[in-house]
């Protein structure tokens, strides 16, 4: 698509946008919420069924993207390259957030002075909490290595939705492929791409519900939220907040500084991704968007293949904030104190247990309880994880939102500056992009539109030249 030709389509009207329909379910939800909060719990059904019905799809998207991704390169030196600048800038920036978040809960103590007890049923479904905790934390690396890294079958991790699992599986075919003599090799990465065309396919029929999802999802959450709420709890809900909004433009925005971008303009590129996570909570249900757009806003298709995927496992930004943000507030909250030396032998503990967050239903949560039962310690007993985590759990879907925006917009730097990093990014292309973010619009018709699809013709091409091997340079 050319910049001319998208200058000359016309403009969508407003109301024909998902984004629209999206703040039009928020705003219903938040209305219904507080007008019928007893009625309101009972839609949260409506955001779960949808995030359920994305995640059937979640794991063969990243399989398929990261098979292309890397197996389109050819070159499996290369593609190893690329993985190691993309795992080196998630260190750092994994690194970057925990200390943020100890930072945070050390410089405003949302936890100290707390007074008054969790309720019986938080308290229940703390337990719950924990247990899961216990059952996704079995011995450190070697726990993490066996029962979140390596698969047990080839088609388990695809039921059961084993992100970090899926991934393994994907690098291996991917480097199978890529050792395949040429010809072969760009047949499969054809067959492979058409098949993620089809999944696409089924995507856009799923994000007919979303505007539906979004309503559930913040009726559930204003109801519950109510006026139950104690001071520490808001405390720690406007640290935690204050403390990504703070990484996002502070950190990510130097960082996209340096790259050559704006973080802001960024972020007005993937307003409706966002809009879509603060109606449903989850992360998950902007995975193909991103891809689609990203890749027609200049970066490469190897790069955004390989680096959204595997972020979604090892770039958690918002997770790592809240991880040790929330250890400390269960620690104030119990009017003990833990020294600095501990407080960083936590973190880095935390560096590992954050990598299996995407693999475990209720990553914040479940992923605090394992984090914690793994450090021990008289601070962290069974029953002082188990009150702590009810304490938090009352607000966690609000927190939620603010781990899964943070983690999206993190993952949208990461692939942009990783693509500049290795030379392929479309500098222009991206500027044009970032100044009107219109120019994306067809690529995100084709891929994910409602609308009547008039590119047959076009994704023909694509695919004859994915099959044939063809390229294009960034």
């Amino acid at each position: 698509m050319s910049t001319t030709q998208a200058q000359t389509a016309p403009k969508k009207r407003f109301f024909t946008q998902l984004w629209f329909w999206v703040l039009v379910g928020i705003a219903l939800g938040i209305v219904f919420g507080l007008v019928a909060p007893d009625a309101a719990k009972g839609v949260k059904w409506l955001a779960d069924g949808f995030i359920q019905m994305i995640k059937v799809i979640v794991a063969p998207v990243i399989f398929c993207t990261v098979v292309v991704g890397i197996a389109s390169i050819g070159n499996l030196a290369r593609a190893g390259g690329l993985a190691l600048k993309a795992l080196f800038y998630f260190l750092v920036a994994t690194v970057v957030a925990l200390t943020l978040g100890l930072l945070a809960a050390n410089i405003f103590a949302p936890g100290s002075g707390f007074q008054g007890a969790p309720s019986e049923s938080a308290l229940e479904s703390a337990a719950k909490q924990v247990e899961s905790g216990t059952s996704a934390d079995q011995g450190g690396i070697t726990g993490f290595l066996l029962n979140d890294l390596l698969p047990t079958s080839f088609l388990g991790p695809f039921v059961e939705n084993e992100v970090l699992r899926v991934l393994v599986l994907a690098i291996l075919t991917a480097c199978s492929v890529s050792l395949l003599a040429a010809p072969l090799r760009k047949r499969v990465v054809g067959s492979i791409e058409t098949i993620a065309k089809v999944i696409f396919g089924i995507i856009k029929l799923i994000m007919w519900a979303a505007p539906v999802a979004a309503f559930g999802g913040m009726a559930y959450t204003v109801a519950q939220f109510g006026a139950s709420s104690l001071t520490n709890l808001v405390a720690l809900m406007a640290v935690f907040w204050g403390t990504c909004l703070f990484f996002i433009v502070a950190v990510l925005g130097l960082v996209s500084r340096i790259a050559g971008f704006n973080i802001f303009k960024v972020i007005r590129l993937i307003k409706d991704e966002l809009l879509i996570i603060v109606g449903t909570s989850s992360s998950e249900s902007v995975l193909p968007r991103l891809l689609t757009k990203l890749e027609a806003a200049g970066a490469s298709k190897q790069t955004v293949g390989l680096v959204i995927p595997t972020g979604y496992s090892f770039n958690l930004d918002g997770t790592c904030i809240y991880l040790t943000l929330g250890a400390l507030f269960i620690i104030q909250a119990g009017n003990e104190t833990l020294s600095i030396g501990l407080q960083i032998g936590l973190a880095l503990l935390m560096v590992l247990t954050s990598k299996g967050a995407a693999g475990i239903t209720g990553a914040g949560l479940v992923t605090l309880a394992a984090s914690l039962q793994a450090f021990g310690g008289e601070f962290f007993s069974p029953e002082a994880i188990a009150v702590g985590i009810a304490l938090i759990i009352g607000i966690d879907r609000v927190m939620s939102e603010g781990r899964a925006l943070t983690n999206c917009i993190g993952n949208v730097v990461a692939t942009l500056v990783i693509a500049r990093w290795n030379g392929e990014l479309d500098r222009e292309r991206l500027a044009a992009v970032l100044e009107d973010p219109s120019l994306v619009d067809e690529a995100m018709e084709l891929e994910h539109g409602s609308g009547k699809d008039d590119g047959t013709a076009e994704d023909d091409k694509e695919l004859v030249a994915a099959g044939s091997g063809t390229e294009t340079t960034r």
